[in-house]
């Protein structure tokens, strides 16, 4: 049947064009099939375009800038489709482009300065230099090396993004494609492409320079151990990088910048693991352990630090940020929250050098002082936190000392917690709306984790106990309101809400829970597709349903990020409740409610619901779907619980764990012709809440369900 199709059975257009005896490219470009008859490998029209002069038109569609007249395939199509034939990766074809050098010499003419780089064009270029480092390594690194203008050309247009893409996979911070990758390396060292990228922060360039230089800095530190990387760590590379930082206190961006690199230098991983991959890594103990920081470089950074703690003050800043509690006067802003966090990293490489320097500059003070002043900047808080509990688990005496004697640090938690309010202090950057109820502090979940870790610390330091048991008020407040305020928040003795399991008690909640999942997104979906595959959710015949039954299992099977929008499509609503969740399935295994056992396992609890507390008469152990049918299968269901027909699609036969209200024997009474969900402890499933819509009195739903052995959302 699928070769009957005449449309199949005729030539491509391509070898149409191909069998004319004049044709030109053009012609061919603006056929649509010729993509997928260059991975086809059409020898035909491979031999016609590995030819030089084809080989060079299509170089000038990707690198000059169409005439103001051109028509729009010129200016659109003609680019995109020429870039795509490159990235095909026809060997023969790209061999012809690395053996010319002047086609070498056209394509790279695209950085020279005199040209209008548009970033349509740049993207193309980028594409295609990206393909000759994948599939002609050496011919492109030995042009490079011949041609050593080509990197300051492309550091020149590093606010391109796109240039800035090929600069990251040349200096082989990307990934190893060189065969000779230590050999490259080390002569990008000897090179001066380091000096004219970390140049690139200067605070004259324009934001996007910064950017995109700090991104490709820190690609390389990511790439470490290498020589280019080794070199950016020294203390020469390191004293340029701070000078630009601190070159113009009037620009945030080069600021903001340098510190990224500096923060990259101390901790090279860390960009990476924004990422949820990563982040996923992380929570498993999967992901290698940290590269050693060269402690040369640190103490080329230590000197900078009072500069540093210079700019946190937000005295001489007179900007005012309107917001919905009232003012900053002034924000804190994008620069000082990267300090705080450079400070915290710097502070987390344990060395002994850098902690002194941050007691005797009193940076950790300011810190700690920004905390409180600004209560409502999550980022900063979490931070400052990274900062308390490096100097509460270091070796050293004196930091502990500092923090708990001279900046008070249990004194200031109880009086912000004593009193959590905004205070009217014009002195203080957060103020109130005038005329309004100050409103609640937003730091007190942060200083509710710093106590609780406080005490955690106290248990295995005596230094720390000795602080805390001689604070009375400390005790009395810990006695009380911590452990009361722990005992509140332990979303693990909720009986509802979110899911929950035996491998999340001990997890932080603020960090690795973030990213993972309570249920089985795949498991679920699995048992959501059967609904797909018996069609319950449409109206199609017979034929069709039965033809569904005989598809394998995997051609149902969803991924994650399906499952994800198919069970958020089948959600009800909070306020009416879910088809999929029951509140006895958000308890957790070792609760009970009432008498009734709470069952260990979705399945068993779609095995106990029933109707109205009856059970089939033929009722097994099958666990197959709930179904609401049309309105005619719902008549045959009903009847065939009163005794009234013998339909051969008996649904209560099929579906033991669920039947029909049926009539009252009030004469009186209204038809239900709803279902009736019942809990196994005989608890309404919606309560006091108004029923769904979809529940009524009227025409009965078509809304079907997957299987009992649905997890809980």
């Amino acid at each position: 049947m699928f070769w009957k199709l005449t449309a199949l059975s005729t030539s491509s257009p391509v070898e149409s064009v191909l069998d004319k005896e004049d044709f030109t490219l053009e012609e061919l470009l603006d056929e649509e099939e010729i993509i997928q008859e260059c991975k086809a490998l059409n020898s035909r029209l491979i031999n016609f375009l590995r030819d030089r002069a084809q080989v060079e038109q299509l170089l000038r569609y990707i690198i000059e800038d169409p005439p103001e007249d051109a028509e729009s395939k010129r200016t659109f199509k003609f680019p995109f489709i020429a870039c795509e034939i490159f990235t095909c990766e026809i060997d023969v074809i790209l061999k012809t482009l690395v053996e010319e050098e002047e086609l070498m010499n056209l394509l790279f003419s695209f950085l020279e300065p005199n040209r209008c780089h548009s970033a349509l064009l740049a993207g193309y270029f980028s594409k295609v230099v990206v393909c000759l480092m994948l599939r002609k390594t050496v011919p492109l690194m030995n042009y490079v090396q011949a041609h050593q203008d080509v990197f300051r050309q492309l550091v020149d247009l590093i606010g391109i993004t796109s240039i800035m893409e090929v600069l990251v996979r040349l200096v082989g911070a990307d990934d190893h494609v060189y065969p000779n990758f230590t050999d490259v390396m080390q002569w990008l060292a000897d090179s001066n492409l380091l000096e004219m990228i970390v140049d690139k922060l200067s605070p004259s360039n324009p934001p996007e320079v910064n950017a995109n230089a700090a991104e490709t800095l820190c690609a390389i530190t990511r790439n470490a151990p290498s020589a280019l990387a080794t070199k950016l760590s020294s203390p020469s590379f390191v004293a340029r990088i701070f000078g630009h930082a601190l070159e113009d206190s009037h620009s945030k961006s080069g600021l903001v910048n340098s510190l990224s690199v500096c923060i990259s230098l101390l901790d090279p991983k860390r960009s990476s693991m924004s990422s949820p991959l990563m982040h996923s890594f992380r929570s498993q103990h999967m992901y290698e352990s940290p590269i050693p920081v060269n402690p040369e470089t640190i103490s080329a950074m230590l000197p900078k630090l009072g500069d540093l703690l210079m700019l946190l003050n937000v005295l001489s800043d007179e900007k005012i940020l309107p917001t919905t509690y009232g003012e900053l006067k002034p924000p804190l802003g994008k620069h000082r929250l990267k300090i705080v966090e450079f400070i915290a990293v710097l502070l987390r490489t344990g060395n002994e050098a850098t902690e002194m320097e941050l007691v005797s500059s009193s940076t950790i003070k300011r810190i700690l002082d920004l905390f409180f002043e600004y209560p409502y900047n999550n980022a900063l808080h979490h931070h400052v936190e990274s900062i308390i509990m490096s100097c509460l688990e270091t070796k050293s005496d004196a930091m502990v000392d500092h923090l708990l004697q001279e900046c008070d640090l249990i004194g200031k938690f109880l009086q912000t917690d004593n009193n959590p309010v905004i205070s009217g202090d014009t002195n203080k950057p957060t103020l109130p709306a005038a005329g309004k109820r100050a409103p609640r502090v937003g730091n007190l979940g942060h200083i509710t984790r710093i106590s609780n870790k406080l005490v955690q610390l106290g248990n295995s330091s005596n230094r720390i106990q000795t602080y805390l048991q001689e604070n009375s008020e400390w005790n009395e407040w810990q006695a009380s309101v911590l452990q009361e305020r722990n005992v509140v928040e332990n979303v693990y003795r909720w009986a509802c809400g979110r899911p929950t399991a035996l491998q999340d008690r001990t997890r932080d909640s603020d960090e690795d829970d973030l990213h993972d999942r309570d249920y089985d997104v795949a498991a679920l979906a699995n048992n959501l597709s059967q609904a797909f595959r018996y069609k319950i959710y449409g109206n199609e015949d017979n034929e069709e349903d039965n033809g569904g039954l005989d598809r394998d299992d995997e051609d149902v099977y969803f991924d994650d990020e399906s499952a994800e929008v198919v069970i958020s499509s089948l959600r009800l609503g909070d306020d009416q409740g879910s088809l999929f969740t029951n509140s006895n399935w958000f308890a957790f295994q070792d609760d009970r409610i009432g008498d009734a056992p709470v069952s260990t396992s979705p399945g068993e609890m779609m095995d106990q619901i029933n109707l109205n507390g009856n059970t089939n008469a033929n009722g097994g152990n099958s666990d197959d779907e709930v179904v609401v049918g049309e309105e005619d299968e719902l008549t045959e269901s009903k009847d065939s619980v009163n005794g009234t027909s013998t339909s051969n699609t008996n649904l209560l036969d099929q579906f033991p764990g669920i039947g029909l209200v049926s009539q009252s024997s009030d004469a009186n009474a209204p038809d239900t012709s709803f279902f009736k969900f019942e809990t196994p402890d005989n608890e309404d499933l919606f309560g006091d809440r108004p029923l769904p819509e979809w529940v009524g009195w009227g025409e009965p739903s078509d809304l079907q369900a997957g299987g009992s052995t649905v997890n809980p959302i």
